[in-house]
């Protein structure tokens, strides 16, 4: 089980720009204890891909927080990102730690099962990340995990409620989306809220 507190991790929506996402994105990482940024990407034009990371890897950087980008470890390396995030186990991964370990963080999701994740592991990876489970499963698999092994592990918390009881179940970080982006109150307020969850003040 993790000795030390769960920490948020942040992933974008699929951005096509990020002029319009920034403010909403400020607002994020100056209201809890973000410990990394996911940047997502709406297309695969490498060119305007590096630009949205340069835009807005610097206001998460200045407040220590870690910036990585999804499935493109290039565009990571030449927009001053600290890592990427791929898909599965295979072939992607292997190619992501060639490129950018040990300097650069590799994160590895979409594992479907406790094998792919284990193959994550062994593979180098710096992180796992489960997702796509129905909460009580999302919660077996990372207590599993935090039970066996010393790679960290994000869980996906599809809803602010589901922050504390991941975390409880061993997480190392909890990865929040749509639950921070779309909520009516701002982004401020779910992070600020999530981050009391972590804390058990709010339940």
């Amino acid at each position: 089980m993790n000795e030390f507190p769960a920490r948020l991790y942040l992933a974008t929506p699929p951005l096509a720009d990020a002029a319009d996402f920034a403010p909403a994105l400020n607002e994020a990482l100056t209201a809890g204890d973000v410990a990394s940024l996911l940047i997502r990407f709406a297309g695969a034009d490498e060119r305007a891909n590096e630009a949205i990371v340069r835009a807005l890897a610097p206001t998460a950087q200045e407040k220590d927080v870690a910036v990585l980008v999804a499935a493109a470890p290039n565009v990571a390396l030449r927009a001053g990102a600290d890592g990427a995030h791929v898909s599965g186990c295979g072939e992607a991964l292997a190619d992501a730690i060639k490129k950018l370990s040990p300097r650069y963080i590799v994160g590895a999701g979409d594992l479907e099962t406790r094998d792919d994740a284990m193959r994550a592991g062994e593979a180098g990876a710096d992180y796992v990340m489960f997702s796509d489970l129905n909460h009580e499963a999302l919660v077996e698999r990372v207590a599993w995990w935090a039970e066996l092994f010393n790679t960290p592990c994000v869980a996906s918390a599809n809803t602010l409620a589901n922050v504390a009881p991941l975390a409880e179940a061993g997480a190392d970080f909890v990865l929040l989306d749509d639950a921070v982006w779309s909520d009516a109150r701002g982004p401020a307020a779910a992070v600020a809220e999530a981050q009391a969850r972590l804390k058990g003040e709010r339940q």
